[in-house]
């Protein structure tokens, strides 16, 4: 089966408020008409040479947030000319606006946008903090986002997807994983979302959170039976492992010079394929690379210096 395509979400002003409000403690000021608007860039405009009258290079796909600076500017202006000014704004396709420092906007600006259908928000949060904090959650909302055939495991902070056709073990070597003490992320389908273009973070989807089917026991709730403790929320991905039968291998790696690595969502992810054949400890094997892993990150190859070791062996027998 082939995993469901990458895709780069966008987000309307309703569901930015419904998942951010709380955080960015934002109070919707009038109606909610505009919360079917879409954000379409993840970062915030201040609209200062906006509201002067300049629209040549107007970030107008941005939430707008005026401050201090963009309200002292408006009141200083006649209330006809306000009125302008707001509705000149309003009337542009922008997202939403938000009021910065907990400050009363003027009556022009929240009637100007009612009859645009452009929502407006509130914060106590002064101005920078606000962009900062908005930027954050944004580029989160928007990163790309793909799912993979798999379980995750957090195993000793190292986030591990393993991978595997049907059949080959992948339940009982998760379930294996998770009674040493270990974390489940997700059971059979991962959803990653890339941040900067630098990392993947693993996650469940919502219908299978904490739940693992095992084969001849059906659904079980894993936090329930092993704890809080054997369950986390999301991941950033460090490893996959794919699970294959030793008959299905041409050629077995035995010392394990050759680095390979997985792509998803153009990032590249260290990658070892473990053989199954009966008998195997599947989940001590998994366990075992997940902290050969770790070793690595921290600049520890056990593959290279044993290679050196053998080099220089050879050297000395060589002499």
């Amino acid at each position: 089966m082939t995993p469901p395509e990458a895709k780069h979400p966008t987000i309307t002003v309703g569901e930015f408020y419904t998942r951010h409000s709380e955080s960015l403690q934002m109070k919707l000021l009038g109606s909610s008409a505009g919360f079917e608007r879409r954000i379409r860039e993840p970062t915030i405009n201040r609209p200062g040479l906006a509201l002067s009258g300049f629209y040549s290079y107007f970030a107008e796909k941005r939430i707008q947030i005026l401050g201090s600076a963009e309200l002292s500017y408006l009141k200083s202006l006649p209330a006809t000319e306000v009125i302008e000014r707001c509705r000149t704004l309003c009337a542009r396709p922008i997202p939403c606006i938000v009021i910065s420092r907990g400050s009363k906007p003027p009556t022009a600006l929240l009637e100007q946008a009612e009859l645009a259908g452009v929502a407006v928000f509130r914060t106590p949060m002064v101005t920078m903090k606000f962009i900062n904090a908005a930027t954050l959650v944004l580029e989160f909302d928007f990163a790309p986002t793909k799912s993979e055939y798999g379980s995750m495991v957090d195993i000793l902070g190292v986030g591990t997807l393993i991978r595997g056709s049907s059949g080959i073990g992948k339940s009982e070597c998760v379930l294996g994983l998770v009674e040493r003490g270990h974390s489940l992320v997700s059971d059979d389908i991962t959803r990653f979302r890339a941040l900067e273009g630098r990392e993947l973070v693993g996650s469940s989807p919502d219908l299978t959170r904490h739940h693992m089917e095992v084969r001849g026991l059906g659904i079980i709730n894993i936090m329930s039976i092993f704890g809080i403790g054997s369950v986390r929320m999301e991941k950033r991905l460090d490893l996959i492992v794919t699970l294959k039968d030793w008959q299905e291998l041409e050629e077995v790696d035995r010392i394990g010079l050759d680095q390979e690595y997985y792509e998803i969502l153009e990032i590249l992810i260290p990658h070892i394929t473990i053989p199954v054949r009966t008998g195997r400890d599947l989940a001590r094997l998994v366990e075992v690379a997940a902290m050969d892993q770790k070793l690595k990150s921290m600049g520890q190859n056990s593959a290279m210096e044993f290679n050196q070791r053998l080099l220089n062996v050879m050297q000395k027998k060589d002499h």
